[in-house]
């Protein structure tokens, strides 16, 4: 789900889902809890380009202005599939996918300025690498490495968007939520599932989970940190291939060539 959102506030919030039946109700539950009406669902596949282009020309021409981009859709440890366009699975959706979506939104973020953009990571980042010579696995496939190596992705192009947006009205954070009791984990082997499921005590609810994004969201001064990692409503400190940025620099050029699109 990737969604735009101020909730609290009483803004507009437009949550993307892929299955719109699961997303609204989800936005029943919201509109109970925070009283807040002014909420829509809308399709949106990451697995798919054409779903991406037909969001976002939705939300284009429909919308005056975006002032909080919250990417956090994900797919964690499947087995090898492919998206609809050719894509590893995980790499496709989780920074491709909000890659391009980004890519066709930024317009309209930065006439929304003071505008975020949120990247949701994770702490497995810290166990990828960015296989420039098999970024969609061809050559060998483990999950848990694909899902570490779309992570990785994640901060190097919050490093380099935020590189890219100095300047203007936007700013850009990325997070790891901690480890969160969702469907997220559906695909894992039934001895890990056990293991989390003895770490239940640790773990954190949705609602937990989804602090530290909302912290990114509407936290007031953080301006100045655009670009950095946070945990926990702090900034965190991320790997040494985080930090890399002519790998960055890399993971842009190619994610805009395997897009086909000129992002500079």
């Amino acid at each position: 789900m990737s969604t735009m959102a101020k909730v609290e506030s009483g803004a507009q919030i437009i949550m993307a889902c892929r299955d719109t039946e699961k997303g609204d109700a989800a936005a029943k539950e919201i509109i109970e809890e925070s009283g807040n009406a002014n909420i829509m669902v809308k399709k949106l596949n990451l697995a798919d380009i054409m779903s991406i282009r037909a969001f976002a020309e939705q939300i284009n021409n429909e919308q005056q202005e975006v002032n909080i981009l919250i990417n956090n859709a994900g797919v964690m440890m499947c087995p090898y599939l492919k998206t609809e366009n050719g894509f590893e699975l995980q790499f496709g959706v989780n920074h491709l996918g909000h890659f391009l979506l980004t890519y066709l939104l930024i317009d309209l973020i930065k006439r929304s300025g003071p505008a975020r953009i949120i990247n949701v990571s994770s702490a497995a980042h810290k166990m990828g690498t960015i296989q420039f010579d098999d970024l969609n696995s061809e050559k060998s496939y483990n999950s848990m490495k694909a899902y570490a190596q779309s992570k990785l992705a994640n901060i190097l192009f919050t490093r380099e968007l935020a590189r890219k947006l100095e300047g203007t009205s936007v700013s850009v954070f990325t997070l790891h939520p901690g480890v969160v009791r969702t469907e997220l984990s559906r695909h894992l082997n039934r001895i890990t599932q056990f293991g989390l499921a003895l770490l239940r005590p640790f773990t954190k609810s949705p609602a937990s989970g989804a602090e530290t994004t909302n912290y990114c969201a509407v936290a007031p001064g953080l301006e100045k940190e655009s670009g950095q990692y946070f945990s926990d409503c702090d900034r965190a400190s991320c790997s040494s291939a985080a930090c890399d940025d002519e790998a960055a620099k890399k993971l842009w050029e190619v994610s805009c060539q395997m897009l086909e699109i000129d992002w500079q």
